[in-house]
C-alpha cells in the first residue's frame, strides 16, 4: 500500500489543545483511520515542524480528503509527501 510522509506544524489553537489533551494525538490518529488510512509511525519533533507521521493509505483520493478535514479544523498546517522505498525507486531505474 503507498506511504506519504506528512509534515505537521500545529497552530495557536492546535498546541493550546494538545496541552490541555495530550491524549487527543490518538484520538486523531484514529479519526483518519477512520477516513481511511492508517498511520503507521510518528515522531514529534523540533523545529519547523511539530510532528512527521507515516501514513499508510489506498490512493491519493483518500490521503487528500484526510489532509483536507484535518486542515479544515484549524489547528494544524501540513505538507504531503508521496514515499517509496528506496528499492522500489532503485527498480524503477533498471
Amino acid at each position: 500500500m503507498p506511504e506519504y510522509v506528512i509534515l505537521s506544524r500545529l497552530t495557536a489553537d492546535g498546541r493550546k489543545t494538545l496541552r490541555s489533551n495530550p491524549e487527543r494525538l490518538f484520538e486523531v490518529n484514529e479519526e483518519i483511520e477512520a477516513m481511511g488510512a492508517k498511520v503507521m509511525r510518528q515522531y514529534a519533533l523540533l523545529g519547523k515542524f511539530d510532528f512527521l507521521t507515516i501514513l499508510e493509505a489506498p490512493n491519493n483520493e483518500t490521503v487528500g480528503k484526510v489532509m483536507v478535514e484535518l486542515g479544515a479544523r484549524g489547528s494544524l498546517e501540513t505538507v504531503t509527501l508521496p514515499a517509496m522505498s528506496v528499492d522500489s525507486f532503485l527498480d524503477s531505474l533498471k
